[in-house]
């Protein structure tokens, strides 16, 4: 019997996306080596749609394929951290500041519904959520933006910057300034200060940068 192509396309993707959690949440940990045929068996798969979804996270930098080695999860190093953040501190602020003149009071509404999810994932701990909804709440402000190939290259690198942000906001000090910095940067779009939002939101990137600096620093 002939594969359902349906099922053939949609296979790697769904292999990325739980390799993916399980790289964000630890199980799979820096540095470790990921075996094609033992991901083909824990899921009763060929090493066909394992190989693709190894590639869809290389695309993604959390995982490096090495000739003869296979593919091994990225450790986190300050190189690449800048090499995302710079971007996102030049790519970001232009998305607010084209987005926020056309926000109307159902954008802000959904705005809010993440937002109240984020802080309720922080109240919670519920840390596995946290790296998702932050990625919402900046793409959700950036909605109105007609930007649409800087904001496919920002939704990128916030998907990317998943693994910083959970590891980023660990502490509860961590958690209550990014709870405390959102609302700031939703308010000012509210007032409809571009420029202020827009510096803001550079302020609240370079703070978890600095954070994800000091991290690295301690090992």
């Amino acid at each position: 019997m002939t594969e359902d192509p349906i099922r053939q396309r949609t296979l790697p993707t769904v292999l990325a996306g739980r390799l993916r959690q399980d790289i964000l949440s630890g199980v799979h940990a820096a540095g470790m080596q990921l075996r094609q045929d033992a991901i083909a068996a824990t899921y009763g798969v060929s090493r066909i749609p394992v190989r693709e979804a190894l590639l869809q996270l290389e695309a993604e930098g959390l995982v490096e394929i090495i000739p003869h080695r296979g593919a091994i999860v990225t450790p986190l190093t300050r190189q690449e951290v800048n090499d995302v953040f710079d971007l996102r501190v030049m790519l970001e602020p232009r998305l607010l500041i084209a987005s926020i003149p056309h926000l109307d009071a159902s954008d802000f509404a959904a705005i809010a519904t993440v937002q109240a999810a984020f802080d309720a994932a922080v109240a919670g701990n519920d840390r596995g959520r946290l790296g998702a909804l932050n990625a919402s709440l900046h793409l959700a402000l950036y909605a109105r933006a007609t930007l649409p190939r800087t904001r496919t290259i920002v939704a990128g690198l916030l998907n990317t910057s998943e693994r910083y942000t959970r590891l980023q906001l660990s502490t509860a000090a961590a958690s209550k300034q990014a709870t405390e910095e959102h609302a700031e940067i939703v308010a000012l779009c509210q007032k409809g200060d571009g420029e202020g939002a827009a510096a803001r939101l550079v302020a609240h990137i370079e703070a978890v940068r600095h954070d994800l600096d000091r991290i690295i620093a301690t090992g």
